[in-house]
């Protein structure tokens, strides 16, 4: 459980939890299964079931402590105790959640290295923004995710270096810009400080924008400072000042200003387009951005590559682009170098035959976040050579980030049919959620009665099932929101 103490009275069966410090009520949280602990630290223990117990040791052991400690010169004591870690099964529908003493990660993710190291440490820079400080309201939770993102990423460049955070940074900016699109730059969910009106979903919250236009504005007062390091200072004694207690931006601000006087004597809250109260209430993308020029030596050879198979003549292109041995490549540079080719998808089918033939069984013994990049190009130009790839994907995918986008994708173009008929294969193994959520996209343009819902499908005569009763929305899993997770994709 997400507690300080906890023990187990054998002869009672009975297990007690304490918690010693005030936490709200989201941060309660209790897992319960066939779960085998290790220990991977002074302070850390990874909990999983006993097949998954030896790679979540070997992937995690020695690094959480690094982490902490990194954390710790940052931003002071940790103050929970222990930080312990449990790998849940595929199907839950959240990638991570921060709880205090406990994270909850999905084990899908001990798939990638890179994606496995990046969202434990934005789990562990909670426990100082967000667990330890939290948001008072949810149409503030930039607070908690805007200055958790900002933390994970100084812990990342302490552990790991300039170039690699600037990559990560690049990747999800990259992202943000593509939903920015999606959405139209006068969206309301844009906003930091987002309205909870009657009719507006809570769970529309969670989006790339509480996240990183969120740590842009957060890196942005660390730039008005002038040293990270200065900046540091002032987060471990707002920390201290704020600790247990909820907040609102107002506290934030105006602690950052009294921390350094010199900056509110120059007005800097109210220079003429980036005025604070701008960046919480203005649409559209941040005001500014931070400069990533210090990952250029990753993020260059992406881009280059990228020029190359759109280049033309495609006989020259294709055979410079083949000798790049992108084997060796960080999975966040991979990634990078597929979302480019999914946006410009669909693209012409000799593109798309090359891109197959010098890279479709490589990738295919990649990670899960590079297979499903590539295989939703394969699904976005109607590439069928490919396609038993996609069935074999989502017949052993589980977690809603790895099988959403490709079910909008099918469902999109000229292979709904085929969805249909992997989703009935496959629907028993899936989170409830998850399976309405994937009917939904499934019924989309089909007429009344003209397909039976996969429940209806799957019940009996006798069952009761309620065909007027609403599936369970949350957030993207909306229908008709034309995102696919691919591109909102965040732990808690």
């Amino acid at each position: 459980m997400s507690a300080t103490q906890s023990t187990y009275v054998e002869e009672e069966g009975v297990y007690h939890f304490h918690m010693e410090h005030p936490v709200p009520a989201y941060l309660v949280a209790l897992v319960a299964g066939d779960l085998q602990p290790a220990d991977i630290g002074p302070r850390s223990r990874v909990w999983a079931e006993p097949c998954l117990l030896p790679t979540a040791t070997s992937k995690l052991s020695g690094a959480v402590e690094q982490w902490l400690s990194a954390a710790e010169r940052l931003y002071g004591p940790y103050m929970w105790g222990r930080y312990d870690i449990v790998f849940l099964p595929p199907s839950f529908p959240i990638v991570a959640m921060e709880n205090p003493c406990l994270t909850f990660i999905i084990s899908s993710i001990l798939e990638s290295d890179e994606f496995l190291v990046i969202d434990v440490i934005h789990e562990v820079a909670h426990s100082w923004f967000g667990n330890a400080v939290t948001n008072a309201t949810w149409e503030e939770m930039w607070l908690s995710e805007g200055l958790a993102t900002y933390a994970q990423r100084r812990i990342t460049t302490e552990t790991y270096g300039a170039a690699f955070t600037c990559l990560e940074t690049a990747f999800r900016l990259d992202a943000l810009h593509r939903q920015m699109k999606l959405l139209g730059e006068d969206s309301p969910v844009s906003k930091l400080q987002v309205k909870l009106e009657p009719g507006v979903n809570p769970s529309h919250l969670m989006n790339l924008f509480t996240y990183e236009k969120g740590y842009c504005f957060v890196y942005y007062l660390s730039q008005l400072c002038g040293d990270p390091q200065r900046f540091d200072d002032f987060l471990r004694a707002y920390v201290e000042k704020y600790k247990f207690t909820s907040v609102v931006a107002r506290d934030l601000l105006d602690s950052f200003l009294s921390f350094f006087p010199e900056l509110k004597e120059q007005s800097v809250d109210c220079r003429a387009g980036l005025e604070f109260e701008r960046w919480l209430n203005a649409t559209g993308p941040p005001l500014a951005e931070p400069d990533l020029s210090q990952g250029s030596s990753l993020t260059r050879p992406v881009e280059a590559l990228f020029q190359l198979w759109t280049a033309e003549p495609l006989d020259q292109a294709a055979a410079s682009a083949s000798a790049i041995d992108i084997s060796k490549w960080r999975t966040f540079q991979t990634a990078l170098f597929l979302d480019r080719l999914l946006d410009g998808s669909p693209l012409p089918q000799e593109v798309v035959m090359r891109l197959s033939k010098c890279y479709s069984s490589l990738l295919d013994s990649m990670n899960a976040e590079i297979r499903i990049r590539w295989l939703q190009i394969v699904v976005r130009n109607d590439y069928y050579p490919d396609l038993h790839r996609v069935r074999r994907f989502l017949e052993s995918q589980m977690s809603r980030m790895y099988t959403i986008p490709l079910y909008e994708d099918l469902c999109t173009g000229a292979l709904k049919s085929f969805a249909l008929e992997v989703f009935y294969q496959t629907q028993g193994r899936l989170h409830p959620n998850l399976r309405r959520t994937i009917q939904q996209i499934l019924s989309q343009g089909l007429g009344p009665g003209a397909e039976p819902s996969a429940e209806q499908a799957a019940a009996g005569p006798d069952s009761e099932v309620d065909p007027d009763a609403p599936a369970l929305l949350l957030g993207d899993e909306a229908p008709g929101g034309a995102i696919s997770l691919r591109d909102v994709n965040v732990s808690a």
